[in-house]
């Protein structure tokens, strides 16, 4: 008779429906979704003696924007000039038109795991929510990497090709660059992290019934097994 081991009840496990409270908490995170289109989800800022106030351009799910209804990018460009930077132009950021249907499609797949969906797809809702944002971080980074290193030599102030900041403060010449998250971000890490932390707890979970389940079939067949008479 062939034994049955925990990865196999696990698998099994894989296609039971998700425990009943766990559909209203993905319902809940599919809000925060939204929310991150109402604030910036990254926002870089400059500040230097002649900028006191400082300059900022601000990245949201579906556009950039700049400071003092967008002068602020204007005048950003203009510093990046001098060292030979691109423009930063917002055709360029062709990322940010598929972002909006990238996050609605993951809203729509979340009601759906919600409503008629298992462990198995709350798995799968799990690893494209963070192969998106995987994604989009990646091609955020890549973009500033082009912007540092594709510079004019015949630029009026040379300097070495670097790396602007992807998180948090670095000084480039007489500018401290920030480059931050911003509440969108928030909002849409809620959202990433509560899924994350359901399909943990539905996997480690679905491992501990496995164990319990044979468990009890061993201990029943352990019962049913007659036991051999002792010869006289």
């Amino acid at each position: 008779m062939k034994t049955e081991v925990p990865i196999d009840k696990f698998y099994s496990y894989m296609d039971q429906p998700l425990r009943f409270w766990s559909r209203f908490v993905i319902v809940g995170l599919v809000a925060f979704i939204p929310l991150g289109f109402t604030s910036p989800l990254w926002r870089i800022s400059m500040d230097a003696p002649q900028y006191p106030d400082g300059l900022y351009m601000d990245i949201h799910a579906h556009k950039i924007e700049g400071g003092n209804d967008g002068q602020h990018i204007q005048e950003i460009n203009t510093l990046n000039h001098y060292i030979g930077m691109p423009p930063i132009v917002p055709a360029d950021f062709a990322d940010l038109d598929w972002m909006p249907f990238a996050l609605g499609i993951l809203a729509l797949l979340a009601l759906r795991t919600a409503t008629i969906g298992n462990v198995r797809s709350l798995v799968d809702l799990c690893v494209l929510v963070f192969y998106i944002l995987g994604f989009m971080g990646a091609r955020f980074v890549y973009k500033l990497y082009v912007y540092g290193h594709d510079l004019d030599p015949e630029a009026p102030f040379t300097v070495e090709p670097f790396m602007p900041v992807v998180l948090g403060t670095k000084q480039i010449a007489n500018f401290t660059t920030h480059s931050l998250p911003q509440e969108g971000a928030v909002y849409v890490s809620i959202f990433a992290l509560g899924v994350a932390f359901l399909m943990v707890y539905h996997l480690v979970m679905g491992r501990r019934d496995a164990k319990r389940i044979i468990a009890e079939e061993r201990a029943r067949r352990g019962a049913s097994t007659p036991t051999p008479a002792r010869a006289a």
